[in-house]
């Protein structure tokens, strides 16, 4: 009745087989592939924290506490939490604010200004959103990608070769 392949369900006298899981060599394309995506690293500057000074790291960051000082985070998020005072220069990836940020902000990929956030300071960003009920003070400069200043100095072109 009982063998080592099959096991009974209890309350029933219905067998189960045990079923195994097909063994993966370590080397095979689909053991390396992940199928979950990578997650992100995110550091997190908590409510209660006050720092004075230099900011820099290779990961993304949320504050939600008191900065002054230059932040850096190259290709990296930076996320200003609801609490969050910055009296910063920023330099990153790309922002969102939350909280209040004081300082001009340069950004390779875009800035976001949510519901209740503040921005003093001058922007400079490729993409730029402002939610309503959000503060912005200062000026932006939208910085336009490589590619499509490029794709526009060969249209100029081709057009002063036509009408030549």
């Amino acid at each position: 009745m009982w063998n080592k392949s099959q096991s009974e369900v209890p309350g029933t006298s219905t067998p189960l087989q045990e079923t195994k899981a097909p063994a993966v060599p370590s080397s095979s394309p689909s053991a390396l592939r992940s199928t979950v995506p990578a997650a992100r690293n995110l550091a997190c500057i908590g409510a209660t924290f006050t720092i004075k000074g230099e900011i820099s790291g290779d990961e993304d960051l949320q504050i939600d506490g008191k900065v002054e000082g230059p932040v850096s985070l190259l290709n990296h998020r930076l996320t200003v939490g609801r609490g969050a005072q910055l009296n910063s220069q920023i330099n990153a990836g790309e922002v969102v604010v939350y909280g209040k940020a004081v300082g001009n902000i340069r950004v390779r990929d875009r800035v976001e200004i949510k519901k209740n956030g503040e921005v003093i300071g001058d922007i400079t960003t490729s993409r730029l959103s402002i939610e309503d009920g959000a503060y912005f003070k200062g000026s932006i400069e939208i910085e336009r990608s490589k590619s499509t200043a490029r794709e526009e100095r060969v249209e100029e072109g081709m057009l002063a070769g036509v009408t030549n």
